[in-house]
């Protein structure tokens, strides 16, 4: 749908442009002066710096509607299972000076229980794809804070369809259990069958739930940016519920390109964001659908020097698809499920039988600076990244080259 530049309900911009700054300030000063925040304690959640987001703008314009009525404000990193980041890295992430925590998930003192998801509600949250409880922990910040603000962008996204809103909060801040079920739950369907999906998925449903038994008021400010400038297209404010889903409307049309047939390789170029194969792998993610059977996609990323900052056991268990884990569960049950999950996403679709071994749909080859017998033990292909000419690539009518890759996904009419 295209947006009115004027405010329209909770939503400002459109896939068809970008907003000024002094449009977006003025946007989100009056959201907020129209909220009932006088005398609250708010949390601000944010992303880390692996998505684009104009953040040093936007927490200056929450900063001065809020100053003077919120009585104390803080700045949450939501890092998922991300590595932390460092104060530097705040500096020129946040901009300002602000009341900073990064989600220390691995932390139990950092955590709080809110409740049990049971199993029947799992299991029909799930469609029928898991049916065991799951409990719900997240940041002791979200429960000590009269309201949860969440400023983050939606993008189109491989565990639940699209980013953004509730997924702030789980896995965004969430402890480890929750982070692996909904992840886990996301492989089930696949990356390739998942993402980009619109309206509410099975793991937005599994979301959507756990957010609603967060005690304190919920809201959040969704943002859909122009992937590669970090200007925005499009914001949106009010419940998370409602202001996400009015940014995934516009992130469907800005941030999905359709190809009329598929490619035999992809070229992805990483941006220096993503330093680790962990989070860089959303290079593989958004291009995936569009590659033919048998084809090929090259993650180009010289970067990039290790598959996981916070996951080592990546490298033991390998990258495979979806059914070689579940068709011998008996063997992986007792790994962490995102660490399963990660793996199946970058291996993309595939096959496993006793008979014949695993056999998948396309070639993954790591073009980058981990060590080439770290990415052959991993089961993927490796390019020395000294010998790849990205000019020689573009110029083969048979690949297609993705700059700035991770953000958009492409996808086949």
């Amino acid at each position: 749908m295209a947006l009115s530049q004027d405010v329209v309900g909770g939503v400002i911009g459109g896939a068809d442009r970008t907003l000024d700054p002094d449009t977006i300030r003025r946007f989100v000063h009056a959201r907020l002066a129209e909220t009932d925040l006088d005398g609250r304690s708010v949390c601000v959640v944010v992303p880390d710096a692996t998505r684009s987001c104009p953040l040093p703008l936007l927490l200056s314009a929450v900063h001065e509607a809020l100053d003077g009525r919120a009585t104390n404000v803080t700045v949450l990193i939501a890092l998922g299972t991300h590595a932390p980041m460092t104060d530097e890295q705040l500096a020129a992430h946040l901009g300002g000076s602000y009341t900073v925590r990064n989600h220390e998930w691995w932390d139990p003192a950092r955590l709080v229980p809110l409740g049990r998801i049971g199993a029947d509600r799992v299991a029909a949250l799930s469609e029928g794809r898991l049916r065991e409880p799951v409990d719900v922990v997240v940041n002791r910040a979200v429960v000590e804070h009269d309201v949860c603000l969440v400023v983050g962008p939606v993008f189109p996204h491989e565990v639940v369809g699209f980013s953004g809103g509730n997924k702030y909060f789980f896995p965004g801040v969430a402890g480890h259990e929750i982070i692996d079920f909904s992840h886990w739950l996301g492989a089930l369907i696949t990356s390739a069958e998942i993402i980009g999906t619109r309206g509410i998925t099975p793991v937005r449903a599994l979301i959507d739930e756990a957010a609603a038994m967060i005690p304190g008021r919920r809201l959040a400010l969704c943002l859909v940016v122009e992937s590669g400038s970090g200007a925005l297209h499009a914001a949106s404010f009010g419940p998370p519920e409602t202001a996400w889903a009015a940014a995934a409307e516009v992130s469907a049309q800005a941030h999905v390109k359709y190809l009329d047939a598929p490619v035999r390789r992809v070229l992805s170029v990483l941006p220096t964001k993503y330093d680790d194969m962990w989070t860089g792998a959303k290079g593989f993610y958004k291009v995936e659908p569009i590659v033919a059977d048998g084809g090929q996609v090259v993650v180009y990323a010289p970067h990039i020097t290790q598959i996981s900052a916070m996951h080592p056991e990546i490298e033991r268990i390998g990258y495979h698809c979806r059914d070689y884990f579940v068709k011998q569960w008996d063997r992986f049950t007792h790994e962490h499920w995102g660490v399963l999950a990660h793996s199946t996403h970058l291996r993309g679709a595939g096959t496993w039988d006793p008979e014949h071994g695993e056999r998948n749909r396309v070639t993954v080859t790591l073009a980058t600076g981990i060590p080439e017998d770290v990415v052959r033990a991993a089961n993927l292909d490796y390019l020395d990244p000294a010998t790849l000419d990205v000019d020689a690539f573009a110029a083969d009518p048979d690949t297609l080259v993705v700059p700035q890759a991770g953000e958009v996904l492409f996808r086949l009419r």
